[in-house]
């Protein structure tokens, strides 16, 4: 017959309930920030305004004043909302587009709830670091680590200690009892810590699984360092003046060295812009980076009217964003029909120097869009998609205001074999 020590039982139960309840408060703190991101980042930063408004503080400000239940009744009634309601309307008239609504099925309250709380006060970050300063090394997650492993060690010195006194007071008492079980052979133990394992090594691999193939946030090394601030934010440079084909086929396509010299042909200099920083903080120069512009190109600026167009050789950029060759994506549909802002997918492109995949183009992600984005669904004019005038039920049920708008579900968007086929 084994002998267990109940204290030490109840400690160990103290320990492993403490180290749970930390590892999933931690994850439920991440959820809100997780959320925003994959649900709102594309429209909504926290300092600054996008293609909607900044939301660092959203809940104190008006017309919510700390109200939930405003936010809510808001995000679940936009289309509604958006045409009678004085501040909405001005903020249409402002930013030019609505918010997508957000049904209980798509974004649950408990999701909504921990995006207001992440978005109203975020967690520091740590300190904010200059370009070219040395980034900190400290993160909260690893504290927290540290913290528990000492605690853990801790306890289990205790129970070691307790299990001493035991015995020495049962030897002086004369009390026999059996040796305790060693704490490699306890099967309490060896249950409780495996749980553990178990629980934590599912949650990342998990977690790491979801993840396969996806290239979130990644940012390569180009051989010529381009700024989209520069050309497409600060000089507003039409995106389809460099990526035209975007407008009419399946890929945006990577604009010729020649299309490059249509303006450096006459700027070979980088003077008047801001100064450019890697993310690493070094600085650019850039009136260097447009000197291999002009090695791909052949060109001596020293002398232009010599230049020969055919003679330049294309420059190997490397492709961030990559889908699966399973996947079929077209742009003139989204761009071009769908009247999609290219930022939907690519974020505040304006804003990036070197640009990196802003969304992680998972198809949960594109599904969701599918489901919430409405259709431009005139066709009588102009301007409208002939292609609507099939859909008559859709007509017929908004006329008789069975429905106030179509999405891109509606006329089998998120069909299998709209993207794989």
């Amino acid at each position: 017959m084994s002998h267990h020590n109940p204290i030490g039982r109840r400690l160990l139960l103290f320990l492993f309930s403490f180290t749970v309840f930390s590892f999933v408060n931690n994850v439920s703190a991440q959820d809100g920030k997780a959320l925003f991101k994959g649900r709102c980042a594309s429209c909504h930063q926290l300092e600054k305004d996008g293609i909607g408004p900044a939301l660092k503080g959203v809940l104190d400000k008006d017309p919510y004043n700390g109200d939930f239940k405003k936010i809510s009744n808001w995000v679940r009634n936009v289309n509604k909302m958006v045409g009678s309601d004085p501040y909405y309307v001005a903020l249409k008239a402002r930013f030019g587009s609505v918010m997508t609504q957000f049904a209980a099925t798509d974004l649950p309250e408990a999701d909504l709830e921990a995006i207001i709380k992440y978005v109203n006060a975020p967690p520091v970050e740590g300190p904010v670091v200059k370009p070219g300063a040395e980034q900190p090394s400290a993160n909260n997650s690893i504290i927290f680590g540290v913290i528990s492993l000492i605690l853990a060690v801790i306890a289990l010195i205790l129970m070691q200690v307790n299990s001493n006194l035991k015995k020495m007071s049962d030897d002086a008492e004369g009390i026999m009892r059996p040796e305790p079980v060693p704490f490699y052979r306890n099967k309490v133990y060896i249950a409780m810590l495996s749980l553990v394992l178990f629980a934590v090594g599912g949650y990342y691999v998990s977690k790491g699984a979801v993840g396969l193939g996806r290239q979130k946030d990644y940012q390569p090394v180009q051989p010529i360092y381009y700024s989209h601030k520069v050309h497409a934010g600060i000089n507003q440079i039409n995106c389809l003046y460099c990526h035209g084909s975007a407008w009419d086929s399946k890929v945006a396509g990577i604009p010729a060295v020649n299309i490059c010299m249509n303006c450096h042909k006459a700027i070979n200099e980088y003077v008047k812009g801001p100064k450019l920083y890697t993310d690493e903080g070094e600085e650019v120069n850039g009136t260097a980076e447009i000197q291999k512009l002009f090695t791909a190109a052949g060109f001596d600026p020293k002398n232009p009217n010599a230049w020969k167009p055919e003679n330049a050789q294309p420059i190997e950029w490397v492709k961030i964003h990559n889908l699966p060759d399973h996947v079929y994506f077209n742009h003139s549909q989204h761009i071009r029909a769908g009247k999609v802002q290219c930022q939907s997918c690519h974020g505040e492109i304006t804003a990036m120097d070197e640009v990196k995949q802003f969304t992680d183009l998972s198809m949960s992600w594109c599904v969701n869009c599918h489901r919430q984005t409405k259709v431009d669904f005139n066709y009588s004019d102009s301007t409208g998609n002939k292609f609507y005038s099939i859909y008559e039920k859709f007509h017929n049920d908004i006329k008789n205001h069975k429905m106030d708008s179509v999405t891109v579900m509606d006329i089998g968007g998120i069909e299998c074999q709209k993207c794989h086929y």
